[in-house]
């Protein structure tokens, strides 16, 4: 009753101020609200939303995987990029059948972003250069990289845009009414995640450190290999998103495009709203994607900017981090 509480006192009270700005725009908050709700999950919308929720929710448990042992990564954009540079390489590069070469860019994305966060691990464990840090600060490198490699090296020579050429038929992912086949290995992801998480001692591990870790220290775990897991399976997520936005439409990649939509930032806050909770973190993800479809649509039925859901999304997370603390607090008190 708490937890249901907890999201629904703050839900309820962003929406009240939501209307209060819609009426002080003269817009009627109910028509606002239904062009959202049937922009995201109407006939039009439903595919505009499914294909902004796959990334977001496979980069929300990407980044969730670590929060759930109170570690941040702060680089899923850098650990991306080189997931989808990657992938982009075997896509273009390497000879085979069209089924196999998909196969190998998906595990080509996986193993770059799964090293390259575990660089950012063995930056703490051996150098003490902490997590927050050495994840924030490697994606840069990373990101000009690719940036680099798509203005010189892997550039479409027939185009003036920072781009790569368009991998071949046989080498991209199928779709489904407009949706990439991504989407099952992103919930495939989120299935094995959910199992760890509940079933198994490695999962049992990392939430005891996400509680306690001086206990968890004091109980044996092994925090630097616990980091270095944790890391490399975060950036293994992220990478394999990566790959799946370069082997899905538009079939190749754009500099700057898989960091405007601001994919990781999304899924950082979806993760912290959850708790890092598997199937929470899915919900916020999706939920976060529902918003900014339909503002779209909200502002082409109402004239009003999608930026005011922009607005709701911040003021429910501030409601919802401060129902948080209070839950908390009468916890602690009972």
């Amino acid at each position: 009753m708490t937890r249901v509480r907890l999201v629904a006192v703050p839900v309820a009270a962003a929406l009240v101020l939501g209307a209060i700005l819609l009426l002080a725009t003269g817009t009627d908050p109910l028509a606002a609200y239904g062009a959202i709700v049937s922009g995201a999950f109407g006939p039009d919308g439903i595919g505009d939303t499914l294909a902004y929720a796959v990334p977001a929710a496979g980069m929300a448990t990407a980044l969730a995987i670590p929060l759930r042992a109170g570690m941040v990564n702060l680089g899923g954009e850098g650990q991306l990029v080189l997931g989808a540079v990657s992938a982009l390489a075997v896509g273009l590069y390497v000879p085979g059948p069209g089924p196999v070469k998909v196969v190998l860019a998906l595990l080509a994305g996986i193993l770059a972003g799964a090293a390259y966060a575990a660089l950012a691990a063995v930056c703490e464990n051996r150098l003490g250069v902490p997590l927050l840090i050495s994840t924030l600060l490697l994606s840069y490198p990373a990101m000009s990289l690719a940036g680099y490699l798509v203005r010189f090296p892997m550039k479409d020579a027939g185009s003036s845009l920072p781009q790569s050429p368009q991998l071949t038929e046989g080498a991209r992912l199928p779709e489904i009414d407009g949706v990439t086949t991504g989407i099952f290995l992103v919930v495939a992801v989120i299935a094995v995640y959910t199992v760890i998480d509940a079933r198994t001692p490695a999962g049992f591990e990392t939430k005891v450190t996400g509680w306690a870790p001086r206990f968890a220290a004091y109980a044996g775990i092994d925090r630097p290999k616990l980091t270095l897991r944790l890391l490399a399976a975060s950036g293994g997520t992220a990478g394999l998103v990566g790959a799946i936005a370069v082997l899905g439409f538009p079939y190749r990649f754009i500099d700057g495009a898989l960091i405007t939509p601001q994919y990781t930032w999304i899924g950082l806050l979806a993760a912290l709203l959850a708790g890092a909770s598997p199937l929470g973190t899915l919900l916020a993800a999706v939920f976060f994607a529902a918003l900014t479809s339909g503002g779209f649509a909200m502002e082409r039925a109402t004239q009003v900017p999608r930026e005011l859901t922009a607005v709701l999304q911040a003021v429910l997370i501030i409601f919802l981090a401060a129902a948080s603390g209070v839950f908390k607090r009468k916890a602690r008190r009972a």
